[in-house]
């Protein structure tokens, strides 16, 4: 497995944070399922009430539902 790694990477100064929140936020904002995944490590789990997320397939299945 080859790990992906996005920019920026830590250790974070303010300026770098700042661009890392911001990216999130754009990230959601855009209700682009296949974007938001990318956040996400491959394996990500998520639990949602009663529902758990296993991997980025089920993300975007689990966000074009919402």
């Amino acid at each position: 497995m080859t790990l992906e790694q996005k920019l920026p990477l830590p250790p974070f100064d303010l300026e770098n944070a700042l661009l890392k929140v911001q990216l999130a936020e754009d990230a959601w904002n855009s209700k682009d399922s296949e974007r938001i995944s990318k956040a996400y490590t491959v394996d990500t789990e998520w639990r949602n009430r009663t529902e758990f997320i296993n991997g980025r397939a089920e993300v975007i299945d689990f966000l074009n539902r919402k």
